[in-house]
C-alpha cells in the first residue's frame, strides 16, 4: 500500500512538519515520489518512522539516528554497534524510569499525608524554615 504523507502521518502519529524534516534530513532513506513529484510512503517506511520516533523517546539524537541508520544499510555486519547504541539508551532509560519511580512514590506518599491531615488525623508539619529577617531590617539599621 502506497500512504501520502498526511496518509503517513496518521499511521504514524506524527506532526507533518516533523516528517517533512525527517525527510529533508535524510532520516527516511529512498523515499519515493509520485508522478506530481510529492513524496509517498510504503510499510516499511511507516515501520522506519515508527521506529524512529521510538528512538527520539528513548533520547536518540538527529546525528545518533543518522548513524544508527548507516548502520542498519549496512546489514548484518552492523548489527553488533545497533545492539550497543540501544543498550546505551536502555541503560539511560532504565536510569529515568528509576527516577520516575521515586518522583511517583514520593507524590504518593505527600498525597497520603496531605489527605490525614485534611482529615484530621495527621498535624500539620513543614519542613521549611520561616524566613529569616536579616538584622538590618529588624533594627532599621541600614
Amino acid at each position: 500500500m502506497i500512504y501520502s504523507m498526511k496518509e503517513t502521518c496518521l499511521a504514524v502519529g506524527m506532526s507533518y512538519e516533523t516528517l517533512k524534516f525527517y525527510c529533508r534530513e535524510g532520516l527516511v532513506p529512498n523515499v519515493q515520489r509520485d508522478k506530481l513529484n510529492h513524496r509517498v510512503f510504503d510499510e516499511h517506511d511507516v515501520a522506519w518512522l515508527k521506529g524512529l520516533q521510538c528512538l527520539k523517546r528513548c533520547g536518540m539524537g538527529i546525528k545518533e539516528m543518522h548513524r544508527y541508520m548507516e548502520l542498519c544499510l549496512e546489514g548484518v555486519s552492523s548489527i553488533p554497534e545497533r545492539k550497543e547504541m540501544l543498550d546505551e539508551k536502555r541503560e539511560l532509560l532504565l536510569i529515568q524510569r528509576s527516577e520516575i519511580d521515586e518522583s511517583l512514590a514520593y507524590i504518593e506518599k505527600k498525597q497520603a499525608l496531605y489527605d490525614d491531615i485534611l482529615a484530621g488525623k495527621e498535624p500539620y508539619t513543614t519542613n521549611l524554615r520561616p524566613r529569616e529577617i536579616p538584622l538590618k531590617e529588624v533594627s532599621g539599621v541600614g
